[in-house]
């Protein structure tokens, strides 16, 4: 498994919520207390994002193009961004704060999932929501910024439209469809974004090479075992030396140090675990002695497990 396969297998929570909005302007939403990564999209018309919790200036998405927002306490999502709050919606609850004007039709149900007036000359937009969970989601929410979006683009369209097509339909297993559509659609918006972007994560940039992105997948797929700079290089056609240093300049730590990190990434959230030991998350990650385990986790998170263990529950 690659290594951002890895990431958003063991990252992703069950459920993404999917939704659509048809909806003529003026109209605002404001979304209070989100889930840690949202997709917003317009697939007709236009809409204005703003993260209302930073300094981040609202930007306007064209039809096809994909907002990425990440850890938000607020943000809102309008047919511009002169248009104040009308409805404020925390979880599954919604709130009319403008009755001065009329009020988006966010409870009229249109269609499964869809709500809206339907009208002609309406924007319509999808809205996907994720719960990633645990150290390696804070991991990957971290090499994000907090809005990033995504132009309109073939790569992206077609997975667009059949999300649309299927955020419509109620039938066996539309859950399971949606959270895989929407899974392929996260996937193709993540490697347009760190494609185009200065600030894409090392080890996203150092996949492009065939010895360090293999190297990076071995490390993924075996985690626990007890590599060495040595069988790496060899496992990767490459001198030892030659290895060492291109793993460094290209991913920003030596071999042995990015696996440590990822290690006490999976150990982090194997302990959340109650009922599972920490002999046993040891072994789990790689130490067979439970000792030297909490070593290495306590110079990593500067806690031990067994008071990381606490304060995650």
């Amino acid at each position: 498994m690659d290594v951002l396969s890895d990431l958003l297998h063991r990252a992703r929570a069950r459920h993404a919520m999917v939704r659509q909005l048809i909806q003529r302007p003026p109209w605002s939403l404001s979304f209070t207390d989100p889930p840690p990564l949202t997709v917003v999209t317009t697939l007709a018309g236009h809409a204005s994002v703003r993260i209302d919790d930073t300094d981040t200036a609202p930007v306007r998405l064209a039809a096809g193009d994909i907002a990425l927002i990440t850890r938000p306490r607020r943000y809102t999502i309008a047919d511009d961004p002169s248009t104040p709050p009308q409805v404020v919606i925390h979880g599954r609850s919604k709130r009319v704060v403008d009755r001065s004007t009329q009020a988006p039709d966010t409870q009229r149900s249109l269609a499964p999932r869809t709500y809206g007036d339907g009208l002609p000359g309406a924007t319509i937009m999808l809205r996907g929501a994720y719960d990633l969970s645990g150290d390696v989601g804070d991991r990957l929410l971290g090499m994000l910024p907090p809005l990033a979006v995504v132009p309109a683009g073939p790569g992206t369209r077609a997975a667009l439209d059949l999300l649309a097509t299927e955020a419509t339909r109620d039938e066996p297993g539309q859950d399971a469809v949606l959270d895989r559509l929407l899974d392929l659609l996260l996937v193709l918006a993540l490697r347009a974004w760190w494609a185009g972007a200065e600030a894409a994560p090392a080890w996203y940039q150092a996949l492009s090479d065939p010895a360090i992105g293999e190297a990076l997948r071995l490390l993924h797929e075996h985690p626990a075992r007890r590599w060495t700079v040595a069988e790496l290089a060899a496992r990767v056609g490459t001198s030892r030396a030659a290895f060492a240093a291109r793993f460094t300049a290209l991913v920003g730590d030596p071999p042995l140090t990015y696996l440590t990190s990822w290690r006490m990434t999976l150990a982090a959230d194997l302990l959340r675990d109650a009922q599972t030991t920490v002999a046993a998350v040891a072994r789990e990650v790689g130490y067979e002695d439970p000792f030297a385990f909490s070593v290495a986790f306590k110079r990593n998170r500067g806690v031990s497990p067994s008071v990381w263990r606490r304060r995650t529950h």
